[in-house]
């Protein structure tokens, strides 16, 4: 996963308009996408941002909400392929 493909991901854009999964986002084995649901958006996202600290990560998404379901979601791409990380390192650069 690369940077560009954060930036060219529906999390990078802000919004996640019919929340649909790029190809892109799942080319290959160890790439996924991975939605978070919580009661409340600090929550979600520092969620997120742990996930960030053990793998490279998108970071969190803009949050949403689906009407009728309890909570909120923030979406982040990881790559699993690479080692655990030991010092947290996504590439979000703000978003999260």
């Amino acid at each position: 996963m690369t940077s560009a493909a954060a930036t060219n991901s529906p999390a990078g854009t802000g919004r996640l308009k019919g929340k649909k999964i790029s190809e892109e986002h799942l080319s290959g084995p160890g790439l996924v996408v991975i939605d978070i649901t919580a009661a409340d958006e600090a929550t979600a996202k520092e969620a997120a941002t742990t996930l960030g600290g053990l793998w490279l990560s998108s970071g969190s998404s803009a949050p949403w909400r689906t009407p009728g379901q309890a909570g909120v979601t923030v979406r982040a791409y990881a790559d699993l392929r690479r080692a655990l990380l030991t010092g947290g390192s996504n590439f979000d650069s703000g978003t999260g």
